[in-house]
């Protein structure tokens, strides 16, 4: 019910109001049934406007710690998710993207909107990065409707690192639904989870009119980060970009 409220009542007419959303494709959403949601992440506000967009509740993971914060950044943030329906899972261990597919997959086996980024992390630098196959486990396992999209300007909104949102009016794209049930027998196939992948990040790239990069922001995060060998003698240079990385699917 706080969900709902939340969304019609106390903040989604205000958020349309001052973010003037300007939408397209809105129609290729199902009416009914599972359906997987697909998006780019560029912002922490990704997860404000995809939901606020679409009529059907759509649910989210967040890693655990989203909820567990301290003060009252953290009382504001867990109460954000909470009423959100955001979903907690924990994300440490050999087990963590497991626990989040199978989390996802409860959402859609009530037929109802499980919403992904497949990129797994936001994107560093606004470019579009290498989709981890977890969102093709997802469809193939769940056997619902993949529908991308692409949120456009939510970096602009709210780049990583700030708290306040810069008000301008926010681009959302949804494409129209990829059917993957083709592959059903497929499920665990490692090169058919690839394949279905690449296809969902190809629609987003299409819509986003993004660079792709083959690549896992994750990777290129750690790479950006991390140190050289303390025996180099320059602590201050970082590690080379642009090396993939496994991750995790």
């Amino acid at each position: 019910m706080f969900y709902w409220l939340l969304k019609y009542v106390v903040l989604g007419p205000v958020l349309k109001c001052l973010f003037r959303p300007d939408v397209k494709g809105l129609g290729h959403v199902p009416p009914s049934g599972p359906v997987i949601l697909a998006c780019n992440h560029l912002s922490f506000s990704d997860s404000i406007f995809t939901p606020l967009l679409v009529k059907r509740r759509v649910t989210f993971v967040a890693k655990a710690e989203y909820f567990t914060g301290k003060g009252i950044k953290g009382w504001l943030m867990r109460q954000f998710f909470v009423s959100t329906g955001t979903i907690p899972v924990d994300r440490s261990g050999g087990k963590a993207a497991r626990a989040a597919l199978d989390t996802q997959l409860r959402v859609l086996r009530s037929g109802n909107i499980a919403g992904i980024y497949p990129e797994g992390t936001r994107s560093p630098d606004g470019r579009l990065y290498r989709g981890k196959t977890g969102v093709a486990r997802l469809a193939l396992e769940s056997g619902a409707p993949v529908v991308p999209v692409a949120l456009l300007n939510t970096d602009e909104i709210q780049p990583t690192g700030k708290l306040v949102p810069k008000i301008k009016r926010v681009k959302v794209r949804f494409g129209e639904p990829l059917d993957f049930s083709r592959y059903a027998s497929s499920l665990g196939d490692r090169f058919v989870e690839r394949a279905v992948t690449d296809e969902i990040m190809y629609e987003l790239m299409t819509l986003t009119g993004r660079e792709y990069v083959d690549v896992y922001a994750a990777s290129l995060k750690t790479a950006i980060v991390a140190p050289t060998n303390p025996r180099d003698g320059d602590q201050s240079r970082t590690a080379p970009v642009g090396v993939e990385g496994a991750g995790k699917g």
